[in-house]
């Protein structure tokens, strides 16, 4: 999934720098475990599923918003890497516990 949107992104004509700048933005969501590990997991999942990304995709096929095209495949991208790598939705039991598995065993 990363690759293909990857490969997405480079068709939209948008600065890579874009790319670059906003590749790591959806994990700043971490920063809601500062108020706890319920709140923490709830932030961190919200911009961490593909519905909101798809959605985002969605409006700016329709309505030709190559922006909204642009940061729609990079969440995606970032989404997917996160996957790959093992990091996956958060349970409010603590940061390394996931829909995956326990992250660093």
């Amino acid at each position: 999934m990363a690759v293909a949107a990857f490969a997405f992104y480079g068709s939209t004509g948008v600065s890579w720098w874009l790319f670059a700048a906003l590749i790591l933005a959806p994990d700043v969501s971490m920063l809601g475990y500062l108020a706890g590990r319920r709140i923490g997991a709830i932030a961190y999942n919200a911009f961490h599923i593909l519905i909101v990304p798809l959605l985002l995709l969605l409006f700016g096929h329709l309505s030709g918003h190559v922006v909204a095209i642009a940061v729609a495949l990079i969440w995606i991208a970032h989404i997917a890497i996160d996957r790959a790598l093992g990091y996956g939705l958060k349970l409010p039991s603590g940061f390394q516990d996931t829909h995956l598995g326990r992250i660093g065993r």
